[in-house]
């Protein structure tokens, strides 16, 4: 395996793969430094995918009861596939990149050609630093209730399309944490909802209107 690659860098020691469902594979990568595992909702051979990071803490529901998983069955059913990243070291910023990386280089190898990256609060930055290393793969980021700090890099998403997703009463990043990514990007649309917490639960039915359309749009999929 090429070391240069996210996956290369891992350092995979084994691989199981197992279909929980008919749209649902469970993915396990043992790997030097820990383990990675990826929920792959949706087609095999998807020509697009989502790929869905955790906060700081990890975890693979997202934030809005369980919006990542509401996700992974609303694209799939539209051909799209999501995968969900549970990161070998949670709070790492680095070595959740190489996960996040590592899970679309998995899309990528099976067919996909267009992802979104999309993160919640610490995932924000990792969704901003991988859709930058992947280039035009990456035509669309969203950001949920993002930090801000590791998001300096994100001038290289300029020519990409950005959502910004942020509540008004978080009580853990203030919306002005989405408002200096979006400057520094130079780029993007900020949609704040007022009366919605870091997890953004209030919000969570108008999310699950939101972001399927958007991101369709963006994979070209309307």
């Amino acid at each position: 395996m090429d070391g240069s690659t996210p996956l290369g860098q891992l350092g995979v020691l084994a691989v199981q793969d197992v279909n929980i469902t008919p749209r649902m594979r469970h993915l396990e990568l043992f790997t030097r430094t820990g383990l990675l595992t990826v929920l792959w909702h949706g087609p095999r051979d998807a020509d697009a995918a989502l790929i869905a990071c955790g906060g700081a803490m990890g975890g693979l529901l997202g934030p809005a009861n369980g919006l990542f998983q509401f996700l992974g069955d609303e694209l799939g059913a539209r051909g799209i596939a999501t995968l969900r990243v549970s990161y070998r070291r949670p709070n790492d910023l680095d070595a959740c990149v190489i996960d996040a990386g590592a899970a679309s280089e998995m899309a990528i190898a099976e067919g996909a050609r267009s992802l979104v990256v999309m993160g919640h609060s610490f995932g924000g930055a990792v969704a901003i630093n991988a859709a930058a290393h992947l280039g035009a793969l990456a035509p669309g980021v969203v950001t949920l209730s993002t930090q801000s700090a590791g998001c300096e890099i994100a001038g290289m998403i300029a020519d990409r399309e950005l959502l910004l997703v942020h509540g008004g009463r978080d009580e853990l990043l203030p919306v002005w944490a989405s408002e200096v990514v979006k400057e520094i990007a130079g780029t993007g649309e900020l949609v704040v909802y007022p009366p919605a917490g870091h997890l953004l639960l209030e919000c969570a039915d108008e999310l699950r209107e939101l972001l399927p359309g958007w991101i369709t749009g963006v994979l070209g999929r309307d």
